[in-house]
């Protein structure tokens, strides 16, 4: 095989966050080694770690990337209606069950002492809150925005332990009855 091309840092950084994100959204977290990762883009695990100091230093990278695509993907629209984006973000969840997976399992580890992805966690929700607020009957906006964002993960949770719980359906019928009981 011929040497590899020496590329930029931060073209190489990009290369090892998309094949992560591929790789992870494959085969789950769990599922991913470093040395996958590589082997994907024709480094070494080491070649690996000189851009990332560890697997879980990835993966919150690689979070912060879906979230960086999926701003792009929904951009505008989550200002014009926050139900109608989210109901979007449900169903385009449901193509990419292994990064659902390593978001929830990464979200949930998140909560304990020291985990390296807590303030991606903590600075991601308050964002997500700030961008939800929807007014309902009896709750503040600041209220729904918090109650839909539990929805939409308890959702993906169950999904994910249960295919057979229609997330899409399910959130869509949660943000028409939220519709139904806005306040005037």
């Amino acid at each position: 095989m011929p040497p590899r091309k020496r590329a930029h840092p931060a073209e190489r950084r990009a290369e090892i966050l998309a094949a992560a994100l591929d790789l992870f959204a494959e085969r789950g977290y769990r599922g991913t080694s470093l040395a996958a990762v590589a082997d994907r883009i024709g480094l070494t695990q080491q070649g690996v770690l000189h851009y990332f100091p560890s697997k879980d230093a990835l993966l919150t990278e690689v979070l912060r990337r879906r979230d960086e695509i999926d701003e792009q993907t929904f951009a505008g629209a989550a200002r014009e209606d926050a139900l109608a984006t989210m109901e979007r973000l449900v169903a385009y969840n449901a193509t990419r069950p292994g990064l659902v997976q390593s978001f929830t399992v990464l979200s949930a580890d998140s909560v304990t002492e020291d985990h390296p992805a807590k303030e991606f966690f903590v600075e991601r929700y308050r964002r997500m809150r700030e961008m939800a607020t929807v007014p309902a009957a009896g709750l503040t906006a600041e209220q729904t925005a918090a109650l839909l964002i539990a929805v939409m993960d308890g959702l993906q949770l169950q999904w994910l332990l249960d295919p057979s719980v229609d997330m899409v359906e399910i959130f869509h019928g949660f943000a028409a009855l939220l519709r139904n009981n806005q306040n005037p």
